[in-house]
This record gives C-alpha cells, sequence and structure tokens, in this order.
C-alpha cells in the first residue's frame, strides 16, 4: 500500500473541531507541541496527503480514529501489520546520531518559518545556519529537523565536532541511505561524492551536519568574524568544500542543514536570496525568552531595565545566559542589580562565548580545573568511576561528586544518563587551554598538566582515541613545533624532561612518559634503545610499534596498550556474565581475556592443530574447544586448566556447544558427523549421521531438546535429541552452510551460507520465514542477541552486519576488518558485538551505534612462504607481519625488507633474472619488488579475496596467481595487464604451478581437486580427484611429466600429467601436509629426483619420488610447515615455519645449517621488575621478544645485563 494517507474530504471539519476540542488556539500551538512541521499539520487539516506515520501520529494526538477518517480509496488495510510496518520503516529511515534533546526550546519561531519556508515551499538545498559558539545553531537545527522529519524518507544528523575526514562521513551517510547495502565504496572522494548524489536524487532526505567549524581552520574559531577572510579548511579536509559544492549545484531532492561558527569558503558564491543555497546569522535571544533561562534556574530580583541590560550585554547567548544565571544565583542571592553593579566595577565586557569561559574556568577550584579537563579528554559522557580513576592523585568519590555538582549549577558541564560532559563550545575551549599550558611546560621543563592529564588514552574507546589524536595530540605537537623549530629539538626536550622524572613517584610522573611516548610514535620517531625504565607509562599506545630492545625495567606499565599474540582469529566467545572474552585462532592457542580491562588472563596451550570453535558453558565456569587436531577440551576458566580431553572424531572439530544445562556438549566435524558426549565422563553418548560433507556448526536448542547442525553439504539438520532422530532437513541454501544459531525462544533459527545470504527458518515447520540479502559474500558466522530480536552476522566480505529479525532490515553494517570475519558474538545485555578476523585482530562493537570500541591487535611474524632466487644466494621469504624480507644464504643477514602488503603475505616467487620478486596476499592483491633494493615496483588488484599463491612462466612474461576467489589470474608482467580469468574450481585456489615448457597451468583447491590447465586458451584440460580433503599445494617435476599435489588429508600424491592418473601415494606425514616442492635440474650435479614436504605436524620429509619412499626427515620446526624449497644446486633446503623462522637444510645429512629469524616486534624489550601487567600479557610480551632478567645495573642511559 502507499506510505501516505490523508483526511477525507467529508471528515475535514471534524478534523478542525478536534484541534480546538484539544485546546489547541491555532495549527502553529499544534505543530509546536507535535513537533512537526506547520506545513505538515496544515496539509493534514486540509485533506492533503501526509506520511503514513505521521497521519497516525496527529489522530492520536487529537483523539480521531484514524481509520473512520482516512480516505483510503479502494484500499484494503490490514490495521495491525501495516500500522507496525509503517512506524518501523519510519524508524529505519530515522538516525538522530547525536542531536540534542530539545524538549526544552525557547523562542526562535521567526527563524523556523523562515527556514520552513526555505526547506519546504523553496526546496533549498543546503542551508546553513551561522553564529557565535553557544548561541543555539545546534538546537535550532535540532528544533527544525524535528519539526520537518514527516515530509523526509530519511533523516540523518552527524556531528562533526570530532573532525571526522569526510570520506568517513560519506561512508556513513551512503550506508544509511543506502539501507545498509552499501559497503563496497569507491576509495576516492569523486566517487563517494557521485554515489552519494545517486542517492540524494533517488529520495527524499534531511541531512544535517552540526559544528562544521571543526573542519575548517583553527585560529580563533570560539570567535566570529565575517569580515575577516575565515572559513578555510583544514588541510586534509578540503573535500568538504567539494561535498558542500557538490550539494548545493546539483539537482536533487534533499536539505541539507550545517551549523558553524563561520562560513565555510567557497559557500558565498552559491548563496543568495533565491538561490537552493541560504545562510541564516543565528542571533541571540529577546529578553522575553532570556528571561526564561534565568526562570529555569530560580528566582531572580530585577528592574525591567535591569533585565534589559543583562540580557543585551550577553547578547542573549543562551549558553552564556545559563552560565550568568548559575554564577548570579551562587554568588550574588539572585540579585541581578547586585551583579550589574560588579560588572560595572571591572572592565569586563562580553564579546563572544570565549570571553565568559575564560573568567568562569579562572574560579574554579583545581579540583574542577581537573575535571574540566578530563572530561574535555574524555570526548563523550564518563561515569563518575572512570572519571576518577583518570587522577592522578586519588580524590574520594564524595569529593568528586561535590566538584561535579558545583560545575553542572554553573552550566560548565552538562549530565547525560550517567554520564557527565561538555558542551562543545565548552570543550573547544578547555582543549585549547590545555594546549598552550602543556606545550609551554615542555618548553620550560617544569611539567604539572602534561603530567597529571594523558593527551591520548591508550585505553579508550577506538574512535575516542582516535579523535583524541586529531584533536589534542596532533595540535599540541604543531603547537610545541611552533615553540621549538623542529622534531629533533622538541624530541631532545621530551628525553630530559625522561631524565628529570626517573625513580619518581606516581603521582610525580602520572602521565609524562605515556605522553611522551605517543608524542613520539606520532613523529614516527625510531624507539628503538630509549630508555623508558623506572618511569610511570601510563595510556601508552605501544600496537605495533618497534620497541627493539628498549628499556622498560622497573617501571609501571598499567593502563599501557601492546600488541598481541595474535594470528589468524577463528572464534570468539563471550561469558554468561559478559566479564569474560575467549578467542581461538590457527596457532593451536585459546587466549581468556577480561572485558573490562581488556587484560589477558590466561593462554590456554594443548591443542596441535588450529582451534576453530570455544564455547562457554551456561554455568560460566567452563569453556569447550574444538580443534582440527580432531579433539576437544574441556577447561576451567578461572586457572586456565585443561579438565579433559574428548576424542573419537576422525577428522578435525569445526565447532562445539553446551547444552542449556551445561551437562552435554555437542560437536560437528569435518568427518561428516555430528557427536553428543557427557561432559562429565567425556564419554560419546551419540553419533548422528546424515550428512555428506563437513558439518561446520551445531546448536542446541534452548529446552535442549533438541540441535542444529550446517554442512558443506548445502543443508541444515534438526535433530530431536531423545531419539537421535533426523527431524528435518532445510535446503533452500545454495551452497555450503557454515553457521546455524537458534533465537532465544527456540522457535527461530538462523543459517549463513557461502551463497551468500541469512536465511530465519521456523523450527517447528521447516519454512524459511526470510532471507536476508545484502552481504557480498559468503556468510561464515550468525549470533541472535539475547533478547532474539537482533541477529548478527559475519563473513568474507569483511563486514558484520545487524539486523532486525522481526523486519529482515538490516539495521548497521560495521566495517574495520581488513580480511574475513569468521565469527561472532554479542554480550548477555545485547549491548556489545564481539568479532574475530583473518587480519589478526578482535574487535568489539557497540551494537546501537555500530562504532567499534575496542580492538585486541595482533602481531605474528609466521612465515608462510621461502624461495630461493635463481642464482642461489638470496632466499627470500613472506610473513605474516605484511612483509617481504631478502636473506643472504650464507651470512644469514637479512639484506632488505619489503612493506606495502596490508596483510599477511602467503606466496613468492622470483622472475627468472633474479632482479624480481613477486607476492601473492591475504590483502587480495599481487605485488612484485626491486630485489636489489626492496622497493614495490607495481600492485596489481583484480582477486576478491586472499591471494594464496603465485607463479612466473619459465620465459618470466606471464604470472599466475590463484585465490580464494576461486580463480585463477594470468597477468603480464610487463605492463600488469589480466590476461585471463580461469574459472572451475568450487572453492578457493590454494596453489597455481607453470610446467617447465610454460604451456599449462596446474591448480590445487580447497575443493579438493586439481587441475591441469592450458595457458594459452584458459580451458581446463584434466580434473584431478582422488585426495579426500583440500589441497594445499602443487607441483610440476622438472620435467613437467609428473605434477605432485599436498593434501589435508595428511598425503602427497603424484600424477601423470598426460593421463590424470593418481601415480603414486605417499604416507608418513601425522598431519595436513601444506607445502610440497621437486628438487631442480641443475648443471653442476645429477638429478636426483628429491620431493620435499613440510606438514602441520611440524616436520619436513625427503621422499625419494620413484620408489616412494621416505629418505629423511627433518625435526626442529615447533609450529606448522607452511613453505619449503630447493636451491638451484639441491644442495640446501629451505622452509618456512608458524614458529616464525626459516630453516637452512642440507639436504644430503638432513642437518640444519642456519635459521633465519627476523627480529621481533619486541625484540630485546627489558621488562625486569615491570608491574601493571598480568602474568599472561608479560608471558606475551616475551613471546613478542622481551627479556626478564635477574642481575642488572644501570650505567648511564643504559641498562647493561650480567
Amino acid at each position: 500500500m502507499s506510505r501516505s494517507l490523508k483526511v477525507r474530504s467529508e471528515c475535514i471539519k471534524q478534523a478542525k473541531l478536534a484541534l480546538q476540542r484539544n485546546g489547541f488556539r491555532s495549527q502553529r500551538a499544534f505543530s509546536e507541541e507535535l513537533e512537526f512541521a506547520l506545513s505538515t499539520v496544515g496539509r493534514f487539516l486540509n485533506g492533503k496527503t501526509v506520511d503514513y506515520a505521521t497521519f497516525l501520529e496527529i489522530c492520536g494526538k487529537l483523539g480521531l480514529d484514524w481509520r473512520s477518517i482516512a480516505d483510503l480509496g479502494d484500499r484494503v488495510l490490514s490495521q495491525s501489520v501495516d500500522v507496525k510496518s509503517s512506524l518501523l520503516m519510519a524508524n529505519r529511515h530515522q538516525d538522530w546520531g547525536e542531536a540534542p534533546d530539545v524538549s526544552v526550546f525557547y523562542g526562535r519561531s521567526d527563524e523556523l518559518t523562515t527556514l520552513e519556508q526555505w526547506i519546504v515551499q523553496d526546496n533549498c538545498r543546503l542551508v546553513v545556519l551561522l553564529g557565535m559558539g553557544g548561541i543555539g545553531k545546534t538546537a535550532l537545527a535540532a528544533k527544525l529537523a524535528q519539526m520537518l522529519q514527516s515530509g523526509f524518507e530519511y533523516v540523518i544528523w552527524r556531528s562533526l565536532r570530532n573532525a571526522p575526514p569526510v570520506e568517513e562521513i560519506l561512508a556513513e551517510l551512503i550506508q544509511f541511505l543506502s539501507n545498509q547495502q552499501e559497503t563496497n565504496l569507491p576509495t576516492n572522494l569523486d566517487g563517494r561524492i557521485l554515489r552519494l548524489l545517486n542517492y540524494l536524487r533517488s529520495s527524499r532526505c534531511l541531512l544535517v551536519l552540526d559544528n562544521a567549524e571543526s573542519v575548517l581552520q583553527a585560529g580563533d574559531s570560539l570567535r566570529h568574524s565575517f569580515a575577516s577572510p575565515t572559513g578555510h579548511y583544514r588541510e586534509g579536509y578540503e573535500g568538504y568544500g567539494e561535498l558542500l559544492k557538490c550539494v548545493g549545484e546539483t539537482n536533487h531532492h534533499t536539505s541539507l542543514i550545517l551549523t558553524s561558527r563561520e562560513k565555510p569558503q567557497g559557500l558565498a558564491a552559491l548563496e543568495g536570496e533565491t538561490q537552493p543555497v541560504r545562510c541564516l546569522q543565528v542571533t541571540g535571544l529577546p529578553e522575553v525568552q532570556g528571561r526564561k533561562i534565568f526562570s529555569a534556574k530560580g528566582s531572580f530580583t530585577g528592574s525591567e531595565d535591569e533585565w534589559t541590560s543583562v540580557i543585551s550585554r550577553y547578547g542573549g547567548n543562551p549558553l552564556a545566559l545559563k552560565i550568568v544565571a548559575s554564577g548570579v544565583t551562587d554568588f550574588f542571592d539572585s540579585s541581578i542589580p547586585r551583579f550589574l553593579e560588579f560588572l560595572n566595577q571591572g572592565s569586563f565586557i562580553f564579546d563572544d562565548i570565549r570571553d565568559l569561559l575564560e573568567r568562569q574556568f579562572q574560579r574554579l577550584s583545581d579540583i574542577e580545573q581537573e575535571i574540566m579537563y578530563w572530561l574535555a579528554i574524555n570526548r563523550e559522557p564518563v561515569l563518575l568511576e572512570e572519571l576518577q580513576e583518570d587522577f592522578v592523585s586519588p580524590v574520594s568519590a564524595s569529593e568528586l561528586l561535590q566538584a561535579l555538582g558545583s560545575l553542572q549549577r554553573r552550566s560548565l558541564i552538562e549530565k547525560i544518563a550517567d554520564g557527565f560532559t561538555q558542551q562543545p563550545v565548552v570543550m573547544e575551549y578547555i582543549i585549547s587551554v590545555l594546549i598552550d599550558r602543556i606545550c609551554a611546560e615542555i618548553a620550560s621543563q617544569k611539567v604539572f598538566l602534561f603530567s597529571r592529564h594523558a593527551l591520548v588514552k591508550a585505553q579508550a574507546k577506538d574512535y575516542v582515541r582516535e579523535t583524541q589524536i586529531r584533536l589534542i595530540l596532533k595540535p599540541a605537537i604543531d603547537r610545541a613545533l611552533a615553540l621549538l623549530g623542529c622534531p629533533e629539538n622538541l624530541e631532545k626536550c621530551l628525553v630530559q624532561i625522561l631524565s628529570l622524572l626517573r625513580g619518581k613517584s606516581p603521582q610525580q610522573t602520572g602521565y609524562v612518559s605515556g605522553n611522551i611516548i605517543n608524542v613520539l610514535r606520532q613523529l614516527q620517531v625510531d624507539l628503538s634503545d630509549y630508555d623508558f625504565s623506572h618511569l610511570t607509562v601510563w595510556q601508552a599506545n605501544l600496537q605495533r610499534v618497534n620497541l627493539h630492545n628498549v628499556n622498560f625495567a622497573h617501571s609501571d606499565l598499567a593502563k599501557s596498550v601492546f600488541s598481541e599474540l595474535l594470528v589468524s582469529v577463528l572464534s570468539v566467545a563471550l561469558s554468561p556474565d559478559s566479564q569474560l572474552l575467549a578467542t581461538s585462532s590457527g596457532d593451536c592457542k585459546i587466549h581468556l581475556w577480561r572485558m573490562r580491562t581488556s587484560q589477558r588472563l590466561h593462554t590456554l596451550i594443548e591443542h596441535t592443530n588450529q582451534v576453530f570453535s570455544v564455547a562457554f558453558s551456561p554455568d560460566g565456569q567452563t569453556l569447550a574447544s574444538g580443534s582440527f587436531d580432531h579433539s576437544m577440551k574441556l577447561w576451567d576458566i578461572n586457572t586456565g586448566r585443561c579438565l579433559r580431553t574428548y576424542t573419537g572424531h576422525s577428522s578435525g572439530v569445526y565447532s562445539v556447544a553446551f547444552s542449556p544445562d551445561s551437562k552435554t556438549l555437542v560437536s560437528g566435524s569435518l568427518d561428516h558427523t555430528v557427536k553428543l558426549w557427557d561432559v562429565a565422563t567425556g564419554n560419546c553418548l551419540k553419533t548422528y549421521t546424515g550428512h555428506n560433507a563437513v558439518v561446520y556448526s551445531v546448536a542446541f536448542s534452548p529446552d535442549g531438546k533438541t540441535l542444529a547442525s550446517s554442512s558443506h553439504d548445502q543443508t541444515v539438520k534438526v535433530w530431536d535429541i531423545s531419539t537421535s532422530r533426523e527431524l528435518r532437513t532445510f535446503t533452500e541454501h545454495t551452497k555450503e552452510v557454515f553457521s546455524v544459531a537458534f533465537s532465544c525462544d527456540g522457535r527461530t533459527l538462523a543459517s549463513s551460507s557461502n551463497d551468500h545470504t541469512v536465511r530465519l527458518w521456523d523450527v517447528s515447520t521447516g519454512c524459511c520465514l526470510k532471507t536476508l540479502t545484502g552481504h557480498s559474500n559468503g556468510v561464515f558466522s550468525v549470533a541472535f542477541s539475547p533478547d532474539g530480536k537482533t541477529l548478527a552476522s559475519s563473513g568474507f566480505d569483511y563486514s558484520i552486519r545487524l539486523w532486525d529479525v522481526e523486519t529482515g532490515i538490516c539495521l548497521r553494517t560495521c566495517t574495520g576488518h581488513t580480511n574475513w570475519v569468521l565469527s561472532v558474538a554479542l554480550s548477555s545485555d545485547g549491548q556489545i558485538l564481539a568479532s574475530g578476523s583473518i587480519d589478526q585482530m578482535v574487535k568489539l562493537w557497540d551494537v546501537k551505534t555500530g562504532r567499534c570500541l575496542k580492538t585486541f591487535t595482533g602481531y605474528s611474524n609466521v612465515v608462510y612462504s621461502v624461495a630461493f632466487s635463481p642464482q642461489g644466494k638470496t632466499v627470500a621469504s613472506g610473513s605474516g607481519d605484511h612483509r617481504v624480507r631478502l636473506w643472504d644464504v650464507n651470512t644469514g643477514e637479512c639484506l632488505n625488507t619489503g612493506r606495502g602488503h596490508t596483510a599477511q603475505i602467503f606466496s613468492i616467487a622470483f622472475s627468472g633474472d633474479g632482479k624480481t620478486l613477486a607476492s601473492g596476499s591475504f590483502d587480495s592483491s599481487v605485488r612484485c619488488w626491486n630485489v636489489s633494493t626492496g622497493e614495490c615496483l607495481s600492485t596489481w588488484h583484480g582477486h576478491t579475496n586472499w591471494v594464496h599463491s603465485v607463479a612466473l612462466s619459465p620465459d618470466g612474461k606471464t604470472l599466475a596467481s590463484g585465490s580464494l576467489d576461486q580463480t585463477l589470474r594470468c597477468w603480464d608482467v610487463s605492463t600488469g595487464e589480466c590476461l585471463k580469468i580461469l574459472t572451475g574450481h568450487s572453492n578457493g585456489v590454494f596453489s597455481v604451478d607453470f610446467s617447465c615448457d610454460g604451456q599449462t597451468l596446474a591448480s590445487g583447491s580447497l575443493d579438493g581437486t586439481v587441475r591441469l590447465w592450458d595457458v594459452s586458451t584458459g580451458q581446463c584440460l584434466k580434473i584431478c580427484t582422488g585426495h579426500s580433503n583440500m589441497v594445499y599445494a602443487v607441483a610440476f617435476s622438472p620435467d613437467g611429466k609428473t605434477l605432485a599435489s599436498a593434501s589435508a588429508d595428511n598425503t602427497v600424491r603424484l600424477w601423470d600429467v598426460s593421463t590424470g592418473e593418481c601415480l603414486k601415494t605417499f604416507t608418513g606425514h601425522t598431519n595436513q601436509v601444506c607445502a610440497i616442492a621437486f628438487s631442480l635440474l641443475s648443471r653442476n650435479s645429477p638429478y636426483q629426483g628429491l620431493l620435499a614436504s613440510g606438514s602441520y605436524d611440524r616436520t619436513v620429509k625427503l621422499w625419494d619420488v620413484s620408489t616412494g619412499s621416505c629418505l629423511r626427515t627433518l625435526t626442529g620446526h615447533t609450529e606448522d610447515i607452511w613453505s619449503v624449497a630447493f636451491s638451484p644446486d639441491n644442495q640446501i633446503l629451505a622452509s618456512g615455519c608458524a614458529d616464525e623462522t626459516v630453516r637452512l637444510w642440507d639436504v644430503n645429512t638432513g642437518e640444519c645449517l642456519k635459521t633465519l629469524k627476523p627480529a621481533k616486534l619486541y625484540e630485546g624489550m627489558n621488562i625486569t621488575g615491570v608491574t601493571g601487567l598480568t602474568q599472561a600479557q608479560k608471558a606475551t610480551l616475551i613471546a613478542l621478544g622481551a627479556i626478564e632478567m635477574e642481575n642488572e645495573r644501570n650505567v648511564g642511559n643504559k641498562v647493561l645485563i650480567f
């Protein structure tokens, strides 16, 4: 049905009488009461169409039965459904962001009338509200938007107070206007603006951008002077000017309301009385409305002339009047004459809000000033206990409450819910004072505020910390550089401050060291060899920062943040009370974290293969894990001890889940079965067979009577636990089904699939209730909120989506991960969402806003790939730290490091002349590097998922790449042009290799097959089947007649290239085989006919190709082996491993000749005697290269270790 309604002509009189009957003297009075536009009320009362939800609300307010007066035409109305869906639709299309509450609003009727006419009647595209700080622009914009909302399909409010980059704002606007469908946005500004304009043309939208002065150049932006050349954009924010220009000049159906203290540059040329761009100068309130602000504070005495004097003296500025009213109450017994007498004694003249704030701030006590600084630093409402933790010197709750009450009475701070904050104009003033004073302290080396306040809080929410860097740290550095001349002088000054404070108490040093580290990091200073010993190092952000040989001995590192020992995160789970977070990863480890502090409590290390699933028991006492080592384990969450191991599956375990009573455990496996286990005894109670492929996910119903499973066979099955009977099979997915989850009432089952959809099923009938579309790639994980109203999903498009279960509407899209998001979990109150990704990060999100609250950043130097140069003097490695390294084979020295990839590097290959190196990465790109310099020569894009393998043709003219997007690509090396795309695999391509004549290409895939391709035509010549699991690697023999393949089924197979027949199967590895390489033809030695293989069983094996016998097993690596390569003379074998090393082996003896190991992130960092860290955190730092020594002695600025 239509989304609009109107009053029938014969009922118009009835509607107008209802207006009078309800005590409204005019349409304006009624519109103000309802906070609707006057024109909207007029349309209703004159029988014109209005929005469906608006029609219902007006009828409700007037006591009218909307069904009896609505002109329905020929429509048949389903009352309950249509009303509900209309209201849901209206709510979905409104995002009020940080818009203020304007339930109390004074005056501005003339301004509202003018603005309503501009937008409703004149269809202005851009309306700018200008005026000094505190004058009421934001409140006026909010009131106007509320009045006009019913006339727009979409309403969105965004504050620019924290100076977000224009690309970020554009992304939010596009996602909102596209109903969360648009996530793959253009990377360039013009592309995003054009995309936005498409939506502005297709729908009538009301956009509000508040506090635009934040993206304009600093100066005294608290003031305004329209005669002076103001309004220039800050460096890097010029894109806002382009956005406003396009909005103002392009024809569309949208109105953008902008508030600013200054007129942005470029608008003067667009505005005019008859133009679609107009500016309104917002002035102070008249006396009558100004007196209402005073009245809200209490009763005051004064004559009419005295009232006029005080209101005019402050220009009718609402914020100024609030502050003055508080002062008159507190210090002048509410007497206006006494206050005016005081003002007349001094020389104080109110020019703008800054003058008043300056006077008020000077009168504050020390604790009140400190609170003002901290509220400005925190940027958003802060709870009492959080504020208390910020103070360096202990302060009691009662002292804080008293000071907060005083500041609130003076209108310098506001209370929002349980938190305290400041108005933007106040916050900006306080930050400017803080920066001025701290920079002066740095220059004089006499610190006070610099020690008592953190410029950046490392433990703050991610988006808050980014704002602190943008609006506090960077401006402070700029100011300090202006004082000191150059970065070198600033660094020298900061080092001198450190030396003066070393060894002093935390109350004396406070945040100085943390501030200095954050400043030096922002200046991109190499912190290697720095001495931060015997200091208090609070709130330092040290994630992904090289801290080689840095000395933190005997320092307090509380509240500072370091990188974590995380590799690809495969699963996340939240405890029933949401106090703990569990994560599992590809390095066989499980980590337990305390949510409130983000501290790691335990690392659970007993699994011997990837841990794909973790689940807390409903009673919160234990954690279960399922691993590709074929086992499940039960852990005590308090001690981290393994209580029990469950064995019985014949292959890897993909998923585990507890029954509601915590007594039973269910598991799904690569062996195609679902098993039920007794938690207490470890006995397998039942085995459910029915799936004919990998079981990816299992889940118990809330009543514990049924369980669901999903599989690679594209089905979801529901089982009766008591009878073991298969109750239903859901078959509507068209690709493998990765995840299932029950709603809290057990009536609905959600499933996610590689077909890019999420489906909601009625458990009792088996009917598909809804299909949720929006993901642009496979969906790997789903999770219900505790109330069952919201569903979270994540997958291969790097995004997380939040869905309204009842309507199927996508409420929000969370972006920020840079790779597959394999797991999501919701907190018990439904307010926080945890996600784990292949990008080595765990993120915590605010469900309501979609903002990222916290990121646990991992670091890993896993060596995924090795290759010898054609000359054999150099070996290259590709690692988990996103870098390519070149090593001297003779000395073991790292010659060059190539930086540029933004994710793990899984494959590398040398050109025939050894001058160029190609690499493929999880960032979906292929790069070419100059071997001698380490410089990136070119980057090729085209794949839509990880690039797992690269290979160069023998003539060096063509490069082949294999990707998890299920394709192979052939590239012209000289131009970077994609020549061909080869399709046919039904799952990701893990490996590619050229035959010796360059005419045939081989590929190995996660679909378990090996394919042979004609390079010139792109046709698939043969499909080799026989492996029972994923194929990780393929390699041609030097003569091109034989092809080897390595698989997750623990075997290596040899294939006849001409026939596709399997010649031999090598068995001996006890875990997945990830890497293979043939020995090469050498001029200097006869062909040995060797094959090397590397496995998850941590061994390298050398095989005789002709006999299939294992000649030698090389041991020494301590983790999974990902890559092997022979030197050109076949004398040395290189292996790359998850233990972060490259080993060089003597092929003839099996001896390890050298171990090449890049410096770890925190290599040599001294943490002897540090405090503020848990044992688990210390263990992480040590694993990342830190050291703890017992005997030490300070000598000068260094610490000598004996």
